[in-house]
């Protein structure tokens, strides 16, 4: 039930067993399932174990006086920028954001163009936690596991 690196579900993981017994007296459900459990944790340690997390593909439309400082804002925010398509004054950016990344974006959009953008979000996909990012990442689940 808990993952590798900091407790999150294992997916997309795929095993071949090519050896095993059964005995009618000794072989339960339970056996082979603590079986499975006990081989993972063995591997485990050997495998290269990422951690994913959700994209959010995100549209942005602004003034163009603005597009700069929402450009300069999904950087920071480990976006990547998809494309731009100016129309009549105003510019609608697309870009792909972590959702961690994500927490307060409306206000922040408020503060950027004093109210005058707006934007949608719709989910992308998942990809991996950036290597610098994933001792944070294992720290917040700790502190959240120990919380509660």
């Amino acid at each position: 039930q808990r993952g590798i690196l900091a407790g999150f579900p294992c997916v997309d993981f795929e095993a071949e067993c090519y050896d095993g017994s059964y005995h009618s007296v000794d072989s339960s459900d339970i056996a082979f399932k603590l079986a499975g459990s006990t081989a993972f944790k063995n591997v485990a340690g050997k495998c290269r174990p990422v951690i994913l997390e959700p994209i959010i593909e995100v549209t942005v439309t602004t003034p163009d006086n603005y597009v700069g400082d929402i450009m300069s804002d999904m950087n920071q925010r480990r976006g990547k920028v998809l494309g731009m398509e100016p129309s009549g004054g105003r510019t609608t950016v697309k870009a792909l954001v972590p959702e961690a990344e994500l927490y307060k974006y409306s206000t922040s959009l408020r503060a950027i163009t004093q109210g005058r953008a707006h934007h949608s979000r719709n989910f992308s996909g998942y990809e991996s936690v950036p290597e610098h990012e994933v001792p944070r990442v294992i720290a917040a689940s700790k502190e959240a596991s120990e919380a509660s």
